[in-house]
């Protein structure tokens, strides 16, 4: 989601140069990269469980990255007919591509990322709820404060989204940016969300302001990947560049989750995520596999 109506692209825009060409790169390759584990340290666990979120260096390689954005971009062009003939200040999304992608499933199912979630958790096993490509052409507008518990009708709060960019994300291009400690969601739960306007948004704004609440906006190197939990509270600021923020996002939670008793989704619809499944039963459907541990 996006925000454009404080958007000024009149402005200069901020000119990057074009990515890198693909390289020649398997789906062995992939694999091989995708499931390598990522070494966490204690200080990354702590960081997250009191911040909410944690931003970790090199969790993809730049070849692995280019893959990536190469693979999201081919499938909106593919799902967009006038892709090409826009391209300009349009907030972008695609949901369940690991299902048609070979490539995008290997990002998804990896066992290298879901390690990183189960441990950032501290739960045993993980297991899949939806992923999704976040695209901000250029000149789109910031997203509003929100978290993400609203959109996930999972009786748990141990759920996490990695969030993924498919190339580096300079100040300009508009960098997930986080309201810390996770604690602060407890200021604003009374705020009634509202998906038809800026209202909610701009409440949050005040009270955070208000509260000299900590906030947390930085670049992404290349590689560069943040987990975020559901509860915490993030927004994003415009794109201000000529190139597309590409952003993969899988949000993963614990084995043994149940959905709530009335489900009432903000956006989407939990049953094409979460099939054969009714309210109070456990979630453990062919849509979502345990992604960590790996039966391999």
């Amino acid at each position: 989601m996006a925000d454009n109506s404080s958007s000024n692209t009149k402005n200069a825009l901020l000119e990057l140069p074009e990515p890198q060409q693909l390289k020649d790169f398997s789906t062995i390759d992939l694999k091989q990269e995708l499931t390598k584990p990522y070494k966490l340290t204690t200080n990354d666990i702590k960081s997250f469980q009191k911040n909410g979120f944690v931003k970790l260096k090199n969790v993809l390689t730049p070849d692995v990255t280019q893959v990536l954005r190469y693979e999201i971009l081919s499938l909106l062009k593919k799902t967009f007919k006038n892709y090409n003939d826009v391209k300009k200040n349009r907030f972008l999304s695609l949901e369940m591509m690991w299902l048609e992608n070979t490539s995008i499933r290997e990002f998804v199912l990896s066992s290298r990322i879901a390690k990183i979630c189960a441990e950032l958790l501290s739960v045993k096993k993980i297991r899949l709820y939806h992923d999704n490509a976040l695209v901000k052409e250029s000149g789109c507008g910031r997203t509003p404060w929100h978290y993400d518990d609203h959109h996930f009708p999972l009786d748990t709060n141990d759920v996490i989204t990695a969030w993924i960019p498919a190339q580096a994300i300079p100040m300009e291009m508009g960098p997930l940016t986080f309201a810390e400690p996770l604690e602060v969601y407890k200021l604003v739960k009374d705020i009634e969300f509202n998906e038809f306007d800026t209202s909610y948004d701009r409440k949050i704004n005040n009270v955070f302001k208000k509260k000299q609440v900590s906030i947390v906006e930085e670049p992404f190197e290349l590689g560069e990947v943040s987990f975020h939990h559901n509860l915490s509270f993030h927004t994003a600021s415009e794109n201000k560049t000529t190139q597309s923020r590409v952003v993969l996002a899988n949000t993963y939670f614990a084995d043994g989750a149940r959905v709530v008793k009335n489900p009432t989704m903000i956006s989407g619809d939990w049953k094409k995520f979460i099939p054969e499944t009714k309210p109070g039963e456990i979630v453990s459907s062919n849509l979502n596999p345990i992604c960590w541990p790996t039966n391999n």
